[in-house]
């Protein structure tokens, strides 16, 4: 059984990672300068919206974490190499990387092998503990060895942060073809969104590690959150997830909306998808229960 005692600071003797402090400065610079009334259109919102839905859903939550992190399902090569694509679009590693540090995370959950412990608190689960060097980066080749020899993950580990160059080159050329500006729709679709992309998918690692409900008695912080889980398109019912990690929905009662259980939902319609697993919650238990269901 894991303590539950909150560690008042974060671990000690970590490495800076300047490049990635630099990068969120220059960043968060450019969100900042997308606000100002001469970048806003209609066109740039839509942008972002657009943009926000295929990074976040299609390629975070339904591509890096639902089918490569946990293969809670399954989809042919094609459609699954396009969900990598959106998810290494978000720059919030490629693949590899990501689904490595993902299951570690699962692996040492609120505990001080943890890199984003939310037992240290809010600010380092939440972004602080990506601006040093995880020591868990370390045993990503040994997590990820279902994913180490496909050359299209490779690539895109290697160049998710290059994938952003023809994207605002598109962005510019459709701004000035609508007459708002190309610098107009690159703000709005490249730093604006990838900061709220950022932030959204951090609140995962910190306010559901905070607040919400428990479903399921797990060792560690993991909670429900209701708005969370409306603006991550369904990761916010993180207790769920940490009890039931095999499962593709998250949301496992009628008052648990998941978007991203839905778009699973509509990939079985088309028959684009098999092996679909699914955890159901059974009531009559203080805790809930888990109960391995097939699609």
């Amino acid at each position: 059984m894991v303590s539950h005692a909150i560690v008042r600071r974060p671990p000690h003797g970590l490495k800076w990672s300047w490049g990635v402090v630099g990068f969120m400065v220059l960043l968060h610079s450019l969100a900042a300068l997308a606000l100002l009334p001469r970048f806003q259109s209609l066109p740039a919102v839509l942008t972002l919206l657009i943009l926000y839905w295929v990074t976040g859903c299609l390629g975070v939550t339904m591509g890096y974490h639902r089918l490569l992190a946990h293969r809670s399902f399954r989809v042919p090569r094609w459609l699954r190499n396009l969900l990598a694509v959106c998810g290494a679009l978000s720059c919030q590693h490629g693949p590899i990387e990501w689904v490595g540090l993902h299951r570690h995370h699962h692996r040492f959950s609120d505990t001080h092998h943890d890199h984003h412990n939310s037992r240290c608190g809010f600010w380092w689960s939440h972004m602080g503990w990506m601006l040093f060097t995880p020591p868990a980066r370390a045993m990503v080749p040994q997590l990820t060895r279902d994913l180490q020899n496909d050359p299209w993950l490779q690539f895109l580990n290697r160049w998710f942060l290059a994938l952003q160059l023809p994207l605002a080159a598109a962005l510019y050329l459709l701004g000035e073809n609508l007459g708002v500006g190309g610098w107009s729709l690159v703000l709005w679709g490249i730093p604006l969104r990838l900061v709220v992309v950022y932030h959204v998918t951090w609140l995962v690692n910190s306010a559901t590690h905070t607040w919400g409900y428990r479903s399921f008695a797990t060792d560690d912080e993991s909670r429900n959150c209701w708005w969370v889980a409306l603006l991550s398109f369904g990761e916010g019912w993180h207790n769920n997830h940490h009890a039931v990690p095999f499962s593709a929905r998250h949301g496992l009662r009628w008052f648990e909306p998941d978007l991203t259980w839905q778009h699973i939902r509509l990939l079985q319609a088309l028959g684009l998808t098999r092996g679909v697993k699914v955890a159901l919650y059974e009531q009559g238990s203080s805790h809930g229960q888990a109960v391995s269901g097939g699609a």
